[in-house]
């Protein structure tokens, strides 16, 4: 019934918008890393009235299917269909005295094939249902208030956003690659206020992962003193990258909030002629604590070509949450140097040469033999180096070497032009951990069709080459998004 009556209304604003379609650039577009560019937005106005009148509504029908299979099945290996079939409605109000609102509705239908109907084992597309409402409820479908913050603009060059949001800084964003994207109850502040600098600071209360329907604490694994429905793992941060020591209990019995924020900042100088610098810096209190620099020096720059050398280091700062979960993310710190300390560290390297509509990046990475980096916000310490996709190479000991290859990026999110992305990855990992080497390769592509140029199609697919025996995979997606 549910799904029937998202689809009546989706049906009917697609409708409209067809009927008010001009030739003036897409209201909204779609970017490969999944952030949406909004061409067109609500002006000033001058009364309560206007202020919602003279709003828009932003609309996306979705589709998205993951075809995952093992070299070997086994008990917890199982081959299976995964597949979301959805969309969003977003509000966006007029500005009135420096004030404006939006709201975004998101809905996810979500339909699988796996043996026993066993979700828990389920791998990329699990986030096309709540695993946990299906477990517990039976529910296959999941409606989502997403979006629902207040915005202030009085500041000049500066907003203040309060409210449920997407974010998207160096160690949260809203990741939205499934269904329903990352969001957070959130205060954030973003200016520019300082000439050729950008600065963003964030209070991230509670975060909404893309497979729930409620709410949870920023580092808090679930467990039976949590939840006492079926699987409680899933009822709070269940993220692949969620460390699994940090447990609700754990957090109880070492007198520890299961309510600590999570405070962000990011800033960026663009001061020097082809120089980038950005800082990033993160902490959960009384927890951990991450800071990030990155220099970015364009050496060579013409009409056609570019080249731009890039460093980036990250420190990890052990603030207590070590001596509660351990070194390891999996909670199983086998061979670390101290298998009680959070502190690490990770330096990553690139080169990107640009050249006319061709972009190569060579990247490495190299986390230190210190302890796993903790960062499960659907942002990745090692993304735009050396991380590819479903891969979590920011373990312990792990060096990483990435060959990309992208062909018509666009600024613009319009994918007239094929794009296409192919990478290659190896991953030098730590065997006395029990970790594994691996290969990865990997081939993207995007398109916007003529026939319709606010539909745009995705297929990616990975395949993973690991040295652990009968665990080779290969997950191949297929994506259609209509924004209206």
């Amino acid at each position: 019934m549910k799904f029937s009556l998202f689809l009546f209304v989706m049906l009917g604003v697609v409708f409209n918008g067809f009927l008010c379609a001009d030739e003036a650039a897409p209201k909204r577009t779609l970017k490969a890393n999944y952030v949406e560019i909004y061409n067109q937005q609500p002006k000033s106005v001058n009364s309560f009235s206007e202020m919602f009148k003279e709003g828009m509504v932003y609309g996306r029908l979705r589709s998205n299917t993951f075809f995952f299979n093992y070299e070997e099945e086994t008990s917890t290996q199982k081959n299976h269909i995964t597949s979301g079939l959805g969309g969003s409605l977003i509000y966006q109000s007029a500005i009135l005295n420096d004030f404006d609102f939006r709201t975004g509705f998101y809905y996810s239908y979500g339909f699988f094939n796996i043996k026993d109907n066993d979700v828990s084992s389920l791998k990329p597309g699990q986030d096309v249902l709540s695993r946990f409402n299906y477990i517990n409820n039976g529910d296959k479908d999941m409606s989502v208030l997403g979006q629902a913050y207040i915005r202030y603009l009085g500041i000049k060059k500066s907003e203040i956003k309060i409210g449920r949001q997407l974010v998207n800084a160096f160690y949260a964003k809203s990741n939205d690659s499934k269904m329903i994207p990352n969001t957070f109850d959130a205060v954030v502040v973003s200016t520019k206020a300082i000439p050729d600098t950008e600065a963003t600071f964030g209070y991230l209360a509670y975060q909404k992962l893309r497979g729930h329907t409620k709410t949870s604490s920023v580092l808090v694994y679930g467990d039976s003193n949590s939840s006492s429905s079926l699987y409680p793992q899933y009822s709070e941060n269940d993220d692949s990258a969620m460390h699994k020591g940090l447990t609700y209990t754990a957090l109880k019995t070492a007198g520890k909030s299961t309510d600590a924020p999570l405070l962000v900042a990011d800033i960026r100088n663009n001061s020097v002629k082809n120089l980038k610098l950005d800082a990033s810096f993160y902490s959960v209190p009384k927890l951990i604590s991450q800071a990030m620099t990155e220099v970015n020096y364009k050496i060579f720059s013409n009409e056609n070509l570019t080249i731009t050398p890039a460093i980036r280091y990250i420190r990890q700062f052990d603030n207590g949450a070590g001596a509660i979960g351990g070194a390891a993310l999996n909670a199983n710190p086998v061979n670390y140097k101290d298998k009680n300390s959070l502190n690490s560290q990770m330096i990553a390297a690139r080169l990107i040469t640009k050249y006319k509509n061709y972009e190569l990046n060579i990247g490495y990475s190299n986390v230190f033999d210190e302890s796993d980096l903790v960062t499960p916000w659907r942002a990745f310490p090692t993304a735009g180096y050396t991380r590819s996709m479903t891969t979590t190479n920011w373990v312990a000991n792990t060096k990483s070497y990435r060959v990309q290859l992208a062909i018509n990026p666009n600024k613009l999110a319009i994918y007239k032009n094929l794009y296409m992305e192919f990478s290659l990855l190896h991953n030098d990992a730590d065997e006395a951990k029990e970790q594994y080497d691996d290969n990865y390769y990997y081939a993207g592509f995007i398109k916007n069709f003529d026939f319709i140029e606010n539909l745009q199609g995705r297929i990616r697919v990975g395949h993973g080459d690991t040295k652990k025996v009968g665990a080779d995979y290969t997950d191949a997606r297929v994506e259609l998004n209509y924004l209206f």
